[in-house]
Parts: C-alpha cells; sequence; structure tokens
C-alpha cells in the first residue's frame, strides 16, 4: 500500500487544467481568472464627494471656526447623477450629496454638520430653500474629496491572473464596465454509484436494500469545490451496466465511482477499469479508506481521470477530501489549501493499531478559553452520523500507535470548525 501524500502526488501529476472561457460576470465567482484585468479608466472617473455637506474652495475658509465663521452663497446642486450646473466660484458653494461629482472650481467638501444648515432647518428653512450656509470649520484642503482615479487609475492593473475570484472581484470587475470574464471553466465530475442493493431516494425498499446516499454526498462535495456534479443512474453489479453506465459520463472532466473497489466477488470497478483503461493503483494506507482506485478511462481524445472511492460512507467522504478535492481544484487551476487546524486536549485515549493513517472523527469544543476534542462515538466507517456531527478530524499518522487522555492534539477542522462552542 502507497502512503497518503504518494497517492496524491501520483493522482495530481494526471491533472491537467480545463480551458478558458468568457463566464458572465455573477457565474464567475469561485472561478479562476486567466487573465488580467486592468482599469480602462480611471476609478472612479471623476473625483465625487465622500459626505453630504458643501463644496467650495478651501482658500474661502481659512481660518473659518464656530466662533468666526464664514458665509458663503449657495448656487447649486450636485446629487449623484446629477452634476451641479454652476461652478464654484469665490464666496460661493454648491450643496453637495455623497457620490455627487465635485463641481468645477471647487476643491473640498464640508460636511453639513460643520456648517448651519441645522440651526436653518430648525427655523423653518427647508434645505432646498438655503441662500447660504455659515462655514464652521477651516478643514483641510480637499476634505472629503474622493480623488478620480483613487480606487485605480487608468490601465491599473487591478486583478492578477491565477485570482479565484471572491465577491470583491466581481464587484471591482462590474465597476469597470466589464460583462464577462476569462476563467477556467468549472470542472464537470460525473459520480456513479454501484450496488445491487442500492435504490434512490424516493423509491420503496425490498429486502436487503438500502437508500444511495454517497452519490448525494459526493456531489454536495463536488458542489462545495465550485465544480459541477453529474449524477448518474446507479450501475448494478454485472460488467455489462457497469461498463454503460460509464459510458453516461466519458464526457466530464473526472470520473468518480463509489463501491466495487475492494476484493470481494462483486468488486467490479477494478475489472472494468482495468477493462476500459488502466489502473495505477487501488490501496491507501490509510482508516478509513484504503480501497481506493485511481487510473484513466479510454475515450477519444485526451483520457479520463477515473478516482473509484470507497463503498462505505465515511470511507468515501474522507478519500474525497483527501483526493478528489485537490484533483478537482487543479482541473480549475487551484491549489488545495491545507484545513484550518487548532491545537486541542483530548478528552478520551485513542487507539490506532494496525499502522494506517487514522482519520478519527472528533466534536471540537471551547473549555475556559482552551479546545478540547473527543470522539462522536462508533467510529466504524460506515457510521455517517458520526460524519454528520463531527466538525474536525484528529489525524493519527502511520507511526503513532495511541493518544492519551489530556494530550494536545492537532485537530484539522471541518467546514472551518463549525457549531464550534462552549
Amino acid at each position: 500500500m502507497m502512503s497518503v501524500e504518494e497517492a496524491q502526488q501520483r493522482i495530481l501529476a494526471l491533472i491537467q487544467p480545463l480551458d478558458t472561457e468568457s463566464t458572465p460576470l455573477i457565474e464567475a465567482l469561485g472561478q479562476t481568472l486567466n487573465g488580467e484585468i486592468r482599469a480602462p479608466f480611471n476609478v472612479p472617473p471623476m473625483a465625487n464627494s465622500a459626505m453630504d455637506g458643501y463644496a467650495l474652495r478651501h482658500t474661502d475658509i481659512a481660518g473659518a471656526s464656530a466662533g468666526a465663521p464664514v458665509t458663503l452663497q449657495i448656487v447649486g446642486l450636485a446629487a449623484a447623477g446629477h452634476p451641479s450646473t454652476a461652478s464654484v466660484r469665490p464666496g460661493t458653494a454648491v450643496r453637495i450629496m455623497t457620490g455627487a461629482p465635485v463641481p468645477p472650481g471647487a476643491d473640498t467638501v464640508v460636511p453639513f454638520e460643520e456648517t448651519d444648515e441645522m440651526d436653518q432647518r430648525a427655523r423653518g428653512v427647508r434645505s432646498v430653500d438655503l441662500q447660504r450656509i455659515s462655514i464652521r470649520t477651516g478643514t483641510s484642503l480637499g476634505a472629503c474629496v474622493r480623488p478620480a482615479g483613487g480606487d485605480a487609475p487608468a490601465g491599473a492593473l487591478i486583478i492578477a491572473r491565477g485570482t479565484v475570484l471572491g465577491p470583491a472581484h466581481i464587484g471591482v470587475i462590474a465597476s469597470l464596465g466589464l460583462t464577462k470574464v476569462p476563467v477556467i471553466r468549472r470542472a464537470v465530475v460525473a459520480i456513479l454509484a454501484t450496488g445491487d442493493e442500492l435504490r434512490e431516494p424516493g423509491e420503496p425498499l425490498g429486502p436487503g436494500q438500502i437508500y444511495n446516499s454517497n452519490t448525494y454526498t459526493t456531489a454536495a462535495q463536488v458542489l462545495a469545490c465550485g465544480a459541477t456534479p453529474r449524477l448518474l443512474p446507479i450501475a448494478r453489479d454485472t460488467m455489462e451496466d457497469l461498463k454503460s453506465k460509464i459510458q453516461l459520463g466519458l464526457d466530464a472532466d473526472l470520473f468518480i465511482t463509489s463501491a466495487g473497489v475492494s476484493t470481494g466477488e462483486y468488486d467490479l470497478v477494478k475489472d472494468v477499469l482495468t477493462s476500459e483503461g488502466t489502473m495505477d493503483f487501488w490501496r491507501v494506507r490509510m482508516r478509513p479508506g484504503k480501497p481506493l482506485a485511481f487510473g484513466l478511462l479510454r475515450r477519444a481524445g485526451r483520457p479520463l481521470p477515473h478516482l473509484g472511492l470507497p463503498g462505505n460512507p465515511v470511507s468515501s467522504m474522507i478519500a474525497f477530501d483527501q483526493f478528489a478535492r485537490p484533483a478537482i481544484l487543479k482541473l480549475m487551476g487551484q491549489e488545495a489549501e491545507p484545513q484550518p487546524t487548532v491545537k486541542a486536549t483530548l478528552d478520551e485515549p485513542v487507539s490506532n493499531g494496525d499502522g494506517r493513517r487514522f482519520f478519527a472523527r472528533v466534536i471540537v469544543t471551547l473549555q475556559d478559553g482552551q479546545y478540547h476534542a473527543r470522539l462522536t462515538g462508533s467510529q466504524d466507517s460506515n457510521v455517517l452520523t458520526s460524519m454528520a456531527s463531527a466538525n474536525g478530524l484528529l489525524v493519527l499518522r502511520e507511526d503513532r500507535q495511541s493518544v492519551g487522555a489530556g494530550e494536545a492534539v492537532e485537530v484539522h477542522l471541518l467546514q472551518g470548525g463549525r457549531g464550534i462552542r462552549e
């Protein structure tokens, strides 16, 4: 059996990033930019006000204070999208709203709180009827003015190639007037569950049958990677049916099967993979998740990477996270970042006696400001509820047989450590 790291390297060595597509802006969230975004013009394109107030000449209010205010004539109004038609000349001001273009002649904005506007309103003068305004501060030159190009000057590099686009990137690109962006397209992942015992949710169960949960768990994990899952019909335990179902997903970018990779009489995936392509390896030194097949399926053009996950649901989930997730992210031009970890005090002993890397499901809590970890219960690989209740994985490496209660351990947080509480 090979190590987790060797299996990861063997898989990633056969994965290449996908091609580029021009994607509508709102659909590009989470995708990798495959080109540069530069500002085609100044952002913002004109100087504008950062506050509601009065646009004026700084020289007119030099030395102004609450005890010695300066009174100016109001000659116009500027609002966002509605520039003032009046210019600011000596002794005048334009009432201005946040985001409005600073009118010609003005170089400073004084917030209305630093004027007598509220006093005039208290006397019954409406803001639209104000004729003169007293300025009670000698604020600095350029105060409350956002300069043209202050966010980004024309020609500046805004977003570099290889950036994974987040909400702020989407907003910035929209501010440049762009509607589409060049990104590495989302990976399409074909998902195929195998087994005569499986039925789809909603169907009645017969004797010895169970519902197909692996397809839906795997599809959710694919979605969490930002890729597109393609759910295929369940393959029955015959070579013919398995081959026909595989044909349905050969145009995907990655093919994932669950079950059929152990050593039993009905574990056919390895046999089919050998007949329909090539198999690189089929066992990894980890628990849960030892039976794991990887190879290439034949098709026209470039072969299709295939990952055969174990049938037990917890094994399948952990194997996906260790091997499928990095592969999917590489397809989309991204790199799998290490899971966030915390140091926690173990509340009970954990043993690992078979020389494999053990991924133990734990619940992480905070007690007096310190992290603690305890097992979710049974660590059998068929107990999916124990994975649902876990918010962390304690990883015992191959050379460590046990950890005692009270020892400090590193725990990989699941979903950012959701549900950690006192």
